[in-house]
């Protein structure tokens, strides 16, 4: 005999394997009903909606727009389409109509689930995209038509085999470059997602991880696909509030969270301890700032600042507490199976410590995107272009500068705005900034910076400004003098700013990563010529 044949595995949708072999755990908590589900009952709602969407007809390679906001049905929703081989499309609630028509659209999308409070866009959108509409919560329109996610145990649905290719997920970009892409997520990239994460993060049978992001955003959704993968428990807080989240982080015995900067700072604000409970605090979306981890180290939080792409099905980087205080501004290595090399404008490697943009290939990579015109500039020989540029040292730790559609050229010069934020932000009274290319009539751009001062001056700092650096007045200007003194020998002079607005905050975008567009407003509202500072 030859052996047994190996099995392509997973062959079914995740949570089928899952009730399979633990259906008495604990699946989910819901913290707004302080109803939970073991894993036997989570799979009969599933069942109930699959059973609903299969006799209206839809069936493998139809797609299914999800517009709901976070909570449990979304959850089942989402294993429901994956039970009858249909690709999941989330959409953001928070989008315009003509927005979630052009995805309607691009997706072909088959039908689409609504709830109360999206129930009139839904209609609209899935009208214009000549599709079906479905609501989880009773209908107001007689055209949406019912599917409840109450078990019904006569029900039950026959999983669709499945492969690691088939698509399972299409989930679209942050579009803060450009228009939205619309990345194809495979069952096979999802778990070579979840199983890098837990060899970096680790995994404990008694582990409940917080998702309290949009479960239309990847960060939001990757945590219910995990826990089931492992096993082990998701609790689902429908919307982050600093006071409630903290309550539940701590009287749910939460052991992980994703969350953005902006968030972990609004925790801190409110004063928040983390229990004993909690093990790790996955920090992604945007950049965490030195001064923000250097908090999280005050107060005992255990951030791991995480580097990741939609199209890698989240996490391509992610570094320990530890790694962190070693390697300041470091997003760790690379997760296992995700090769990162770092090459030059001609695709070629660089040496370490050079910048140069950032090239993904592994399991975790999307095949491509719904455009094939995007795939084809996406890709080369290496893997994934993931327009950032960054740099890594001879230990594979990795460091992100900016995206590379951000490079400023000014006068023939190219200048990577990561460069120019890491001197501005060495001032010790900058807690944050953003650096952008302006046109110019001269030199085609120039370097324009937004910075954020601390609220108090350092009087023992000869380059610190006089008074508070957040607020319109004088003020400004002498810290801003001061600051632009303190780039001089640390920047190229073609590379230091030459215009610089003061504000309270930077302008962020709901991912929590700086809004690029309402940062050039502000400069324009705002802005100073420094000329007239020297």
């Amino acid at each position: 005999m030859d052996g047994v044949t190996p099995i392509d595995w997973p062959t079914r949708d995740l949570l089928a394997h899952r009730v399979d072999a633990t259906p008495q755990r604990t699946a989910l908590v819901d913290v707004a009903t302080d109803e939970s589900w073991s894993y036997r009952e989570f799979d009969d709602r599933v069942d109930a909606v699959a059973s609903t969407l299969e006799a209206t007809g839809l069936g493998r390679g139809d797609r299914l727009g999800v517009l709901m906001d976070t909570r449990p049905a979304f959850a089942v929703v989402c294993f429901a389409a994956l039970r009858l081989g249909v690709t999941v499309v989330p959409l953001n609630v928070r989008e315009t109509e003509p927005e979630l028509v052009s995805k309607a659209d691009r997706t072909t999308l088959t039908a689409l689930v609504c709830e109360r409070d999206t129930e009139a866009v839904a209609l609209d959108v899935a009208d214009a995209a000549d599709a079906s509409c479905y609501s989880v919560d009773d209908p107001d329109a007689d055209r949406t038509q019912p599917v409840s996610i109450a078990p019904k145990r006569e029900q039950s649905v026959d999983p669709v085999d499945v492969t690691r290719d088939t698509e399972a997920v299409i989930m679209f970009t942050s579009g803060t470059s450009g228009e939205p892409k619309g990345v194809r997520l495979t069952i096979g990239n999802l778990v070579a997602s979840a199983t890098a994460s837990a060899f970096r993060l680790g995994v404990d049978p008694d582990d409940r991880w917080l998702c309290c992001l949009p479960m239309y955003h990847m960060g939001g959704l990757a945590p219910v696909l995990r826990s089931t993968l492992y096993g082990t428990t998701v609790v689902v807080q429908r919307a982050f509030d600093a006071e409630s989240t903290a309550r539940v982080i701590d009287a749910r015995a939460v052991t992980g969270v994703s969350l953005v900067p902006t968030m972990v700072t609004r925790l801190l604000e409110a004063g928040w301890q983390p229990p004993e409970s909690l093990r790790s605090v996955l920090l992604g979306g945007a950049p965490a700032s030195s001064e923000l981890l250097e908090r999280c180290r005050e107060r005992s939080v255990p951030v791991y600042p995480t580097y990741g792409m939609t199209e890698t099905a989240s996490q391509i980087a992610t570094a320990t507490p530890e790694e962190t205080q070693q390697y300041p501004g470091t997003v760790g290595q690379p997760l296992a199976f995700t090769d990162v090399s770092v090459v030059d404008d001609d695709g070629s490697p660089v040496e370490s410590g050079e910048r140069g943009e950032l090239v993904v290939s592994g399991p975790t990579v999307t095949p491509g995107y719904l455009e094939s015109d995007h795939t084809t500039a996406a890709f080369t020989d290496r893997g994934l272009r993931t327009g950032d540029i960054g740099h890594r040292d001879q230990d594979g730790y990795l460091w992100i500068s900016n995206r590379r559609s951000d490079r400023i050229v000014t006068g023939g010069e190219n200048v990577d705005p990561g460069e120019v934020i890491e001197a501005l932000c060495t001032h010790s009274r900058v807690e944050a900034a953003a650096v952008v290319g302006l046109p110019d009539e001269e030199w085609g751009e120039r370097v324009a910076a937004v910075v954020v001062f601390d609220s108090s001056p350092n009087t023992g700092d000869s380059n610190a400004g006089a008074t508070n650096g957040a607020s319109e007045t004088a003020d400004d200007g002498l810290a801003v003098a001061s600051l632009l003194a303190h780039c001089d020998g640390r920047l190229a002079g073609f590379k230091q700013p030459k215009t610089v607005a003061v504000t309270d905050a930077l302008p962020r975008t709901a991912s929590g990563t700086v809004d690029r567009d309402a940062v050039r407003a502000l400069l324009s509202e705002r802005g100073v010529d420094v000329s007239e500072l020297r």
